[in-house]
């Protein structure tokens, strides 16, 4: 079991920068691969980033690739995503996930654990 708690949220005007942090709990947390989901008000889960338990891989959605940076501290057993030249666009709540291997990292059915979330407002 894994229990994942989101933090970091908040309210930043468009161009600003917002790092988010999800600590986990419980077992083997370096054995997942770590994932950040996003879901807007009246849209779908959408996959962000996510990166292998070694940090030696990650993956991004096109839209934030140049602007987002998901990183691991594994002694911390905490994933970070540091979001830099945010867009009203980016408006959502983000939510980490777990999941036991590197394989479809953006399909949001083979994450095993979810945190809450954490709301992230963009304003123009």
């Amino acid at each position: 079991q894994v229990q994942l708690v989101e933090s970091g949220g908040g309210v930043v005007q468009a161009g600003g920068s917002l790092r988010l942090s999800c600590a986990a709990s419980g077992s083997s947390f370096s054995r997942y691969t770590m994932g950040w989901f996003r879901q807007a008000p009246g849209k779908g889960r959408e996959f962000v980033a996510a990166i292998r338990w070694s940090g030696g891989d990650t993956a991004y959605q096109d839209s934030v690739k140049d602007r987002f940076t998901i990183s691991r501290d594994n002694a911390k057993n905490t994933v970070y995503l540091q979001m830099n030249s945010l867009k009203p666009e980016d408006t959502a709540v983000y939510c980490c996930a777990a999941e036991a291997v590197w394989t479809n990292v953006a399909d949001s059915s083979k994450y095993e654990y979810w945190g809450q979330g954490t709301q992230v407002t963009v304003s123009s």
